[in-house]
């Protein structure tokens, strides 16, 4: 499997990885085109032209940036931490939650962290830990569903994990989206809430979030899809 060549990943998580890095190439390169940008800062401008989050676009109508803002990254450190944490989280959480669910826990999670970064910030933001965020909330509710004792570890180690990351996030060094990363983390625990996980034997409910996923993916791909008409326009 080509996901085999990403250590932990699953082949989820690899596209995103993909998609992400494929993207931040893109940017790089036209940020280097540029007068004030570079490989390991991406410019301001061509991460608006790109998807970036931007209040005053999204209120104009530019609904796809709620989606697209959280397949770009600032510069190089940024998605390389990014990276990192998906390739770790992402492969748990679709082992946990199998393919279908994984693709609306990241498509929820990204919206609602950008939904609430509008809406209390007009800046520009990036970035793929509001999906991220997400799928540590929905680790954290497969915890406390377990009710065993490694399901006590789970909860307990990944609300470490937000917890130390919004420290970090807090930090002056860092220019971090912190309504982002709540709102991501918000929508991911209140969907996995409602979810139940993969059976031996197809259900229902496996069927529903298929159909899910399947809208999810559509929604995503239209995203990219206007922005492109934006980028060339």
């Amino acid at each position: 499997m080509i996901a085999g060549f990403i250590p932990n990943a699953g082949f989820t998580t690899f596209v995103i990885l993909l998609v992400n890095i494929g993207l931040y190439a893109a940017t790089a390169i036209v940020s280097m085109k540029s007068d004030s940008g570079s490989i390991m800062d991406i410019n301001g401008r061509v991460l608006l032209a790109f998807g970036a989050k931007f209040t005053p676009y999204i209120a104009a109508g530019q609904w796809w940036r709620l989606v697209t803002a959280g397949f770009l990254h600032g510069g190089l450190l940024h998605i390389f931490m990014n990276s990192w944490v998906m390739m770790s989280v992402g492969a748990q959480v679709e082992e946990t939650y199998g393919t279908a669910r994984f693709i609306v826990l990241y498509f929820v999670a990204t919206v609602a962290g950008f939904y609430a970064s509008a809406y209390f910030s007009a800046s520009l933001s990036v970035g793929a830990s509001a999906g991220l965020f997400g799928l540590i909330g929905a680790m954290i509710v497969a915890g406390m569903k377990s009710g065993t004792t490694m399901g006590h570890a789970l909860k307990t180690q990944y609300t470490q994990w937000v917890i130390y990351m919004l420290i970090i996030g807090l930090l002056p060094i860092f220019a971090v989206d912190t309504a982002a990363h709540v709102g991501g983390l918000a929508g991911g625990f209140a969907i996995a809430w409602l979810m139940d996980t993969p059976r031996a034997v197809l259900h229902w409910t496996d069927i529903a979030w298929r159909a899910a996923a399947a809208v999810s993916l559509v929604l995503t791909v239209l995203s990219f899809a206007l922005m492109l008409r934006s980028l060339f326009a």
